[in-house]
């Protein structure tokens, strides 16, 4: 399967942005599906991760109750929308396929990830 990213942009602090990825080559609904993202000179970190049925999400305590992952099997694609942005939400943004619903918090648990949008947030 291959996944694209899109829909990030330079935004100011407070605003919001919605995220797409659409994917193609495989069985988009067998699979969970996660959202990483890797800031300038940082390590790549979880952002938020939805099951394969979508009624169980997790989210980074950074971004809970600002980020909603969403997903659309009709259209094979994943959402995250995001408000209330923060300067330091800054990065670029990827989406992934997610091994296992019980490891979702490493990052080796997930594959396929495509080329990231990137999202910068000034204050």
């Amino acid at each position: 399967v291959q996944l694209q990213a899109s829909g990030g942009g330079a935004v100011q602090a407070g605003d919001s942005l919605k995220l797409s990825c659409v994917a193609s080559g495989g069985a988009f609904n067998t699979y969970g599906l996660g959202w990483l993202r890797q800031a300038p000179e940082k390590e790549r970190e979880f952002v938020a991760v939805i099951s394969r049925s979508g009624g169980i999400t997790f989210y980074s305590d950074s971004v809970k109750g600002r980020f909603t992952i969403s997903r659309d099997d009709g259209e094979s694609s994943l959402y995250l929308e995001m408000n209330n942005l923060r300067p330091e939400d800054t990065a670029v943004y990827y989406c992934a396929t997610m091994k296992s619903l019980r490891d979702y918090k490493s990052l080796d648990n997930y594959a396929h990830l495509g080329q990231g949008t990137q999202v910068t947030v000034s204050s």
